[in-house]
């Protein structure tokens, strides 16, 4: 049986908000618009200033430039940049997942070259899993990498991968033996350059009019052999590692944040009944998976792997986000699209509006977590 213990963020941690929230205020020109989607803002200056204070692999190892601080600086660190809306996009990925996955399973050498890249907000990794017609099952990947005499030959398409358009490297999960009857054998991770090995990428558009899923393409593009990463054929353990890190933090329900506040602030202390009803009620939901993914900080802390747990807080985590903007919009009594006093909650509305129907797929759909809560509490 899962459990998610209470935890008290330490002192350290909460002094580390108000640094946090000094140098957001400095920053107040970079924040507008805000936005509490981490997909949305995309600035590599803002990454190297985060960088240059030590908030860019806050828990890695300072051999690779990690700061060696603890999972609940690094979580109070991100709450308060998308609570802020902050544009983190640039190093999120490469912060979140791909550095922890290559401290974990990568060779001295990979982390050598790529870690303190990450660290200064200056190298920037997208994530290669999600392909054509397989949807959120992994193990159905056809992405091949055969081994060369000069490398790792990759044909194939993925799809979904989030600002690869600007990014320096993805990691790819690639298929490095032919399918067998055990479908999470034979799946390997590589690391892509996507500048210079010569892989096809193409910016989809989304319905906010945005271009930060982009579509791979791989026509025999040729990596070199020290690029993947791990044991052949251990992708599989590799990739279910990495998205415990994708789906437990505070990002799998601050997506629509800025709706609630912008709703709180239009709405006013004076707020009518119905009104009001809904803000209890969206902050109790909120409270409750910021505590539960306080816990999760708290398992990283202790060298756990959270995976059920981690699934959990994204499961209920999608569907507060994608339950947020339809409580507020049936709470507005008054009519708020050509009324001034709401017009910041418009502009954050239309914009979350537009783009939940990603909440749900990235880090893999309510399907697939329910099928990893399932395994875990002995169901299936």
């Amino acid at each position: 049986m899962q459990q998610f213990d209470s935890i008290q963020l330490p002192e350290s941690a909460e002094q580390l908000r108000g640094e946090v929230r000094e140098f957001l205020t400095s920053q107040a020109a970079r924040l507008s618009p805000p936005n509490s989607d981490f997909t949305t803002g995309h600035d590599p200056e803002f990454s190297r200033l985060l960088g240059g204070r030590g908030w860019i692999g806050m828990t890695w190892p300072r051999a690779y430039g990690g700061a060696e601080r603890s999972f609940f600086e690094r979580y109070v660190v991100t709450e308060e940049l998308l609570a802020a809306g902050a544009p983190v996009s640039a190093h999120w990925i490469a912060d979140r997942q791909s550095g922890p996955l290559l401290l974990r399973f990568g060779s001295e050498a990979q982390r050598s070259r790529y870690l303190p890249g990450i660290t200064r907000g200056e190298c920037f990794f997208s994530i290669g899993m999600s392909e054509p017609n397989t949807g959120s099952d992994l193990a159905s990947v056809r992405t091949t990498a055969t081994k060369e005499v000069e490398g790792w030959r990759i044909n194939g398409t993925k799809l979904w991968s989030t600002d690869a358009h600007r990014n320096h490297f993805l990691i790819a999960l690639v298929r490095t033996e032919p399918a067998s009857d055990n479908r999470h054998a034979g799946l390997s991770q590589i690391i892509v350059d996507l500048r210079e090995d010569g892989a096809k990428v193409r910016p989809i558009r989304n319905m906010a009019g945005g271009q930060d899923f982009n579509e791979i393409l791989f026509d025999e593009v040729l990596v070199p052999e020290d690029r993947i990463i791990g044991e052949p054929g251990n992708g599989w353990q590799q990739v279910t590692s990495e998205l415990a890190y994708e789906r437990s933090g505070p990002e799998r329900f601050l997506s629509a944040f800025r709706v609630l506040v912008e709703f709180v602030r239009a709405v006013g202390p004076d707020a009518e009944p119905r009104a009001a009803a809904v803000v209890g009620r969206a902050v109790a939901h909120l409270l409750a998976l910021r505590r539960m993914s306080i816990s999760v900080a708290g398992m990283l802390e202790q060298g756990k792997s959270p995976d059920v747990e981690a699934a959990l807080v994204k499961a209920l985590g999608n569907d507060f986000e994608k339950l947020l903007p339809e409580m507020v919009r049936l709470a507005t009594l008054e009519d708020f699209t050509n009324n001034d006093r709401w017009s910041d909650f418009r502009e954050v509305y239309s914009d979350t509006l537009l783009l939940s129907p990603s909440f749900t797929l990235r880090g893999g759909t309510r399907e697939i977590l329910r099928g990893v809560i399932a395994r875990g509490l002995g169901l299936r």
